[in-house]
């Protein structure tokens, strides 16, 4: 499960400080899939960043799976993202001297764990790219560097996915075949999806959907239709 109590952002901007999040509070069961919609600088970003220990809260606390990120040391939330939080970003963020399949595999081999080459190949053929693999990112066209980076978030099997508008780069083609694959492998490994998103359509496709504004929580809403047929 993942906890938010009385989380609050705030930053100094020139002179004055300017509150990103404000008092916000969420509970978030396991194996759930929620998405997070807000205008442009509501703290969507922010607010993953926060749950994953990129960054601290100015006051409350955060607490993803029994561990309060926000009383942990540096080395101790390292860990915790390297073995349960998985992460997708809208820019990839994939290390461009490495090939589709060795990005794949680095998290893996860091973490030492057994069969880690015939899981890269494997997670190359959940997102269909085994004939890729050997490419380097620049070689390879926006909707496929974002598979190959979810399949890197995939790696070291998470508990939580936070995704941070992985479609937003893409054509709408390659958007709903990212948002196809993310909901494939989130019913597949029953992982804890939380998609930060602008796309409305595809919010409206969440078991839950939470929407932002000026820092804050303004609805809180559960799609009982979807719920119940991801769960049967």
């Amino acid at each position: 499960m993942i906890q938010l109590n009385n989380v609050t952002k705030t930053v100094r901007s020139g002179s004055d400080d300017l509150t990103i999040l404000d008092d916000v509070s969420l509970s978030i069961p396991d194996g759930q899939f929620v998405s997070i919609t807000g205008a442009s600088g509501s703290g969507k970003s922010t607010l993953l960043g926060l749950i994953a220990g990129l960054d601290e809260p100015s006051s409350g606390t955060i607490i993803v799976d029994g561990d309060e990120v926000t009383a942990q040391t540096d080395d101790k939330l390292a860990q915790i993202r390297s073995e349960k939080i998985g992460f997708v970003f809208q820019s990839f963020h994939l290390i461009p001297s490495l090939t589709a399949y060795e990005n794949i595999l680095i998290p893996m081999e860091i973490l030492g764990l057994r069969d880690a080459r015939g899981r890269a190949t494997q997670l190359l053929a959940d997102v269909d790219l085994t004939n890729r693999g050997h490419h380097y990112p620049p070689e390879l066209s926006g909707g496929e560097q974002q598979r190959v980076a979810i399949a890197r978030a995939f790696a070291n099997s998470p508990k939580y996915l936070l995704a941070d508008e992985p479609t937003g780069n893409l054509d709408s083609k390659n958007g709903q075949h990212i948002f196809e694959l993310m909901t494939e492998l989130h019913r597949q490994s029953k992982v804890t999806l939380i998609l930060v998103t602008h796309d409305h359509a595809i919010a409206a496709r969440a078991q839950r959907q939470v929407i932002l504004k000026d820092g804050r929580v303004i609805s809180d809403t559960l799609n009982n239709e979807i719920g119940d047929q991801i769960s049967g």
